[in-house]
């Protein structure tokens, strides 16, 4: 009996599909990466709130230990540094924390395969943690007013003033991370930054207090003036020039954000 030959099966070719681009599928992405870090980031939340409180209040507090009984000047400048130590424990400590974990489990391998666009997922993470540093903000200030007794005048700048601030910190912190390569000189940095910035920054204290060339090395830098700017925003008649301060951080805030894009755009 006479068979016919079985043909083989030609596989049919792959269509490449097509690459999504444009505002919508950024924005879709966007809004994908910030749910993935809310739910990934919500464990912790309530430690990382505590953090940003006992660097805010707890060094207002304990300043008012050395110095004893201030005059309502010397006490009202202490208490308006309170925020600005909250927020950059932010963003040295809880943001650097975050990418470290993540290279580490190999996090970030996997996001960065995802279909969505780079900058999506590292602006969700700075809009995370912009939102994350609010309350610690808050509640830093309203427990250091509370000690001491103080009346506070927050301003509308106060909106503007904390988002900046965070959003700073929380680039600074992120860039650090993302360049440094050994996630232990990650945490030697940032031990080194938290030091400097809890004793040698004009956070608490005016910055004519320092030597001139100290002074000069801290106009240079970003804190002073996330002190300068949330320290305006809820009192009066203390700080002046605060435009520089916006501008220089400004200013800091894009450089960050390029060297993030530089790191996460090398990595293949």
């Amino acid at each position: 009996m006479h068979t016919q030959p079985v043909m083989p099966v030609m596989p049919q070719p792959v269509m490449p599909q097509p690459v999504r681009r444009g505002p919508g599928h950024w924005l879709s992405s966007y809004l994908a990466m910030l749910r993935f870090d809310i739910a990934s980031q919500r464990t912790w939340l309530p430690m990382f709130v505590l953090t940003q409180v006992l660097f805010g209040a707890g060094m207002a507090i304990i300043y008012g230990f050395y110095l004893g009984r201030m005059p309502h000047q010397t006490a009202l400048y202490i208490v308006s540094g309170a925020p600005a130590l909250a927020v950059l424990t932010s963003g040295l400590i809880g943001v650097t924390t975050m990418v470290v974990e993540r290279k580490e489990a190999g996090s970030w391998d996997f996001i960065w395969s995802l279909p969505t666009p780079r900058s999506a997922a590292v602006a969700s993470t700075f809009t995370v943690f912009t939102l994350m540093a609010i309350p610690g903000i808050v509640v830093a200030l309203a427990l250091a007013a509370w000690r001491y007794g103080l009346s506070l005048s927050p301003s509308p700048m106060a909106v503007p003033a904390v988002l900046l601030a965070a959003l700073v910190a929380t680039s600074v912190g992120f860039g650090m991370a993302q360049l440094i390569p050994n996630p232990l000189v990650t945490g030697v940095m940032v031990n080194v930054l938290i030091f400097v910035v809890l004793m040698y920054s004009p956070v608490v204290f005016p910055i004519t207090q320092l030597p001139a060339w100290l002074a000069d090395v801290q106009r240079a830098l970003p804190i002073y003036y996330v002190a300068q700017v949330l320290r305006a925003s809820v009192t009066t008649g203390i700080v002046h020039d605060v435009a520089l301060s916006y501008a220089v951080l400004a200013a800091w805030t894009a450089a960050a954000w390029a060297a993030t894009a530089w790191v996460v755009g090398r990595r293949r």
